[in-house]
């Protein structure tokens, strides 16, 4: 006789859906957090993207829809990268986020055919540093289990000013979080190898704890049946393994099995109803499917299931959404790097189809909370009702009425104008439930002052005022996504490159053309690559600019795509002329030669409105100004006392600005005067610093450091530098300065430094607050520069606002800036300005050192064909609900009998159609029943 029970699931079996059913169109982004990078609930399915850095989510739908496909879209929820979520499990649109930004966001989601809503519900600020795990509690409304660096907190929801509890210290990093299925207890795995379990409204010290995790790398944890804990993570060997535990003892484990050698971290999923544990790992293709019991062998595995594609995130679908008839008990969503592959695991019966099978699905929990949260931190313990997956009760389910029950009055942290602008909900709460606002009253509302009940859609402009009244004043680039262009555009296989240009050296330089890249060769080469020309560059020498002495700083003339200047350690500029076509062989005789500097060269700057002008900074402490068509110096600018940081021209160039090691921000006037014509206070930092002119010349943006080596933003006014910053705002601790695209059409400031992966990007507005922060960008990989390209490479239709190009240790890669917009149709007149044609020179740089001046002209970037989005045809406001009068309105005997009457009549159908009997099909002989 066998020892063990045979299971009734020994046999399921996973199936990967057919291609066109997959969910398509996504671009997962590989970022180093401790969430599943993906999660579902009934309807939709939320997944971390590459967009903004990280902070955006992409949206898609669990079920396709008429057409057979499923929609994605996105939904900027952060400035910083999204690093986990969590949806309700008693309401399928309200979804849970944290963030790098240390806040945690609640989500009101709308159906994705409708414009998601840029404002959360609401705001949680645990105060900690950066978050990785949020958790909603399994049976009670609004709770919420949020995992900091080291800690673990617990919130109500309807009480966002502090947390119900602060959980003891960790070690070190908490890894993972789970709840109990009863709501009972809390358990979370360490980077300090330690399993503890909390019970937190007994104590704040866990009630059971051991050190019993073999490696600190990437454990995870999770409640299955009983009492028994569940972790994976790495045994002493770095072999993958998951282990059972009784949660009692935690001192041994009761059984664990091993999956190999592997990096990826390994996700457990648990399904409670069949037993079912599925373990994928990160980076990997496979997934296990093992099944738990409560006595030996504790895991046994049922299946392997093999993808072509390796997993960046894994999820459980809830149960209420699975196939029954067709024996589904388990669905897992795996994300990939471009899409999302459904995975069904279905048991093999006969009658599949036809048939509900009550043991392979008993009552499964339902979407009613058991009690709020208050009741559950007072010690209440009641679980969630179970509710049948037989199609036809659940049919019935849905039709009885639903209990009204009071809505919660939102806190006063919350706000309730934000609760009033939502364009997806109409219940006053922020985490109302299906069985709180299933079905509106037609009372009068206090909440709305309103005679049906209904909370009516308010206009967009609406909406906006009241959320900038709530929020302070926003950006319409706050939302701002920056995304990698296609691999196609790419210049790889770069060799050599120099990682270590001076510090005022932005790391290469580009033109609409071309780009120039220093190569760390012996001579000061330059590499030049045609952007014309993208794709993998060969392995073997390329011709160069042979510049003969190590390069301090080079820039293109704005002017001349062809002509590049060079500054050496020499103290020597060499002005270069690259032929038409690119570089077919190497140049070793540039065209120009400058010398007057004594010493060795920081900086050099193109004049932006006169051709043929250059200055330079060097050691020697003086700037000059150089002619390039005599070759000679024109101007020696002096008054700094140290090392001359960078340099900038105001946009009329006729002043320049410097920033100084020696603590001071200078404006010359070159034609009037040698000495600057204003001083004042600098960042008090001394590692670096960047300056650029803002808001059409009226201010000066300085990128430094403070006097604790914090990298920071400071705005001077320009006409009163004496007086110190008017504003600055901290960015981060890094020690490589900020460098700053300053777009002069929509005044965003576009900062990053080299060897960061992140870009910094803030609109810089004339008064108060001056620095409004953007959604940040995030690189898969630390890039060693970031250069800009002329307005006209912006995709108008696809709404760019900027394109530079980045690059990285072996590749330039193309990024563009976009800003979210839902008609894209029309031409976003309100985002592009006439913007300069800054690559034509105004004037000759002998007319401008006689003293005459010059603008650049403007063009419109409006296409023939689109209309701007200003003269589009206005809609007439939609409301979300139909009037009162609708629900209220009593219909004659001669109507309810036409409804009727029409009712019956589409039931019946056309007479011409086939009958149902007519598409059956036979059976195989071995199906039928003796």
């Amino acid at each position: 006789m066998n020892r063990f029970k045979t299971s009734k699931f020994k046999n399921t079996t996973p199936k990967i859906a057919k291609k066109d059913e997959w969910i398509n169109n996504v671009r997962a982004g590989s970022f180093a957090s401790q969430g599943n990078h993906i999660k579902a609930s009934s309807k939709l399915v939320a997944f971390n993207t590459e967009q903004a850095g990280g902070g955006m989510l992409g949206l898609s739908s669990v079920q396709p829809g008429s057409d057979g496909q499923r929609a994605v879209t996105q939904i900027s929820c952060h400035s910083d990268l999204v690093t986990d979520m969590d949806f309700s499990p008693f309401d399928d649109s309200l979804l849970a986020t944290c963030s790098v930004d240390e806040t945690v966001k609640l989500w009101r989601l709308c159906d994705l055919a409708q414009e998601q809503s840029s404002s959360s519900e609401l705001t949680l600020r645990p105060g900690q540093g950066r978050l990785e795990l949020v958790l909603f509690h399994p049976t009670s409304s609004g709770l919420l289990a949020v995992g900091t660096t080291k800690s673990a907190q617990i919130w109500d929801t309807n009480c966002q000013e502090a947390p119900l509890a602060v959980l003891e210290q960790h070690g070190d990093q908490v890894q993972s979080l789970g709840w109990k299925l009863d709501g009972s207890l809390l358990a979370s795995s360490c980077k300090d190898k330690m399993i503890r379990v909390f019970d937190p409204r007994a104590q704040l010290a866990p009630v059971q704890s051991a050190k019993s995790l073999q490696s600190n790398k990437d454990s995870r944890i999770l409640w299955t049946k009983d009492d028994l804990l569940l972790t994976t993570g790495f045994d002493t060997m770095r072999s993958r393994e998951a282990r059972l535990w009784d949660s009692r003892k935690l001192t041994s484990s009761l059984g664990s099995v091993s999956l190999g050698t592997s990096s990826g971290t390994l996700i457990p999923l648990f399904d409670e109803d069949t037993g079912l544990l599925l373990l994928a790992g990160m980076g990997n293709t496979g997934i296990d499917c093992f099944e738990v019991s409560s006595s030996e062998p504790f895991l046994s595995q049922v299946s392997h299931c093999l993808t072509d594609t390796s997993t960046k995130g894994v999820a459980l679908v809830p149960k209420l959404a699975l196939d029954v008839m067709s024996c589904e008990v388990v669905r897992v969503l795996q994300l990939t790097d471009s899409c999302i592959l459904p995975i069904s695991y279905q048991v093999p019966r006969k009658n599949s189809g036809h048939e509900f099978h009550d043991d392979l699905h008993p009552d499964t929990v339902g979407t009613t909370p058991a009690m709020s949260a208050e009741e559950w931190w007072k010690g209440g313990n009641k679980q969630v009702e179970r509710v049948s997956l037989h199609p036809d009760k659940r049919a019935k389910q849905k039709a009885a009425p639903a209990k009204q029950t009071p809505a919660k009055k939102e806190v006063a942290s919350g706000g309730s104008k934000e609760d009033q602008a939502r364009d997806c909900s109409t219940s006053s709460s922020p985490l109302s439930t299906p069985s709180s606002s299933a079905a509106p009253s037609r009372s009068p509302s206090s909440t709305s002052g309103l005679s049906s009940g209904f909370v009516p859609s308010p206009s967009p402009s609406q909406s906006a005022k009241a959320f900038q009244n709530l929020m302070g004043p926003t950006s319409k680039f706050r939302h701002i996504q920056g995304t990698v262009m296609h691999r196609d555009t790419h210049i790889t296989n770069i060799r050599g490159l120099n990682l270590t240009t001076p510090g005022e050296c932005d790391g290469f330089c580009v033109n609409r053309q071309r780009v120039a890249v220093p190569l760390a060769i012996s001579g000061g080469q330059i590499a030049v690559f045609e952007r014309s020309q993208p794709g993998k560059l060969p392995d073997t020498a390329l011709p160069t600019i042979q510049n003969s002495v190590n390069v301090a700083d080079f820039a293109w003339d704005p002017f001349d795509t062809h002509r590049l200047a060079v500054a050496g350690d020499d103290a020597k500029i060499r002005v270069w002329q690259v032929p038409e076509g690119g570089l077919k062989e190497t140049l070793t005789e540039p065209k120009i030669i400058m010398q007057g500097h004594t010493e060795k060269i920081y900086s050099i700057t193109f004049h932006p409105l006169a051709s043929g002008l250059l200055v330079s900074s060097s050691y020697d402490l003086t700037v000059r100004l150089w002619n390039l068509e005599t070759g000679k110096q024109v101007k020696v600018l002096d008054g700094h006392q140290d090392q001359v940081f960078g340099m900038a021209w105001s946009p009329d160039g006729k002043l320049l600005a410097t920033v100084c090691k020696d603590g001071k921000v200078r404006i010359y006037d070159p034609r009037k005067s040698t000495s600057p014509v204003q001083e004042g206070p600098g960042p008090e930092g001394h590692r670096g610093a960047r300056v650029v002119w803002v808001c059409d010349g009226k201010y000066l943006m300085v990128s430094g450091f403070d006097s604790r080596s914090e990298r920071g933003l400071y705005l001077y006014s320009a006409s009163s530098l004496s007086s110190g910053a008017v504003s600055s705002v901290p960015v981060n601790v890094s020690p490589s300065t900020l460098i700053p695209y300053y777009d002069p059409d929509t005044s965003v400031v576009i900062l990053t430094g080299k060897g960061d992966t992140r870009v910094y990007i803030y609109e810089i507005v004339p008064e108060d607050p001056y620095f409004i922060e953007c959604s940040s960008f995030n690189s898969p990989e630390p890039h060693k520069g970031l250069a800009f390209l002329p307005k006209t490479e912006c995709n108008v239709r696809d709404v760019e606002v900027a394109v530079g190009l980045m690059l990285t240790k072996t590749t330039i890669e193309p990024v563009a800036f976009k800003v979210p917009r839902v008609k894209k149709e029309f031409f976003q007149d309100d985002v592009y300005s006439d913007t300069a044609v800054w690559w034509e020179p105004a004037l000759t740089g002998s007319a401008w050192l006689s003293g005459s001046n010059g603008q650049h002209k403007k063009i419109s970037l409006k296409p023939k064909d689109m209309t701007p989005v200003s003269e589009a045809p206005k809609e007439a406001p939609v409301r979300k609900y139909l009037p009162s009068s609708v629900y209220l309105e009593e219909k004659t005997d001669e109507q309810k009998k036409d409804e009727l009457l029409n009712a019956m009549v589409a039931k019946l159908g056309n007479m011409d159609d086939p009958l149902p009997q007519e598409s059956y099909e036979g059976v195989d002989e071995d199906e039928w029943d003796d």
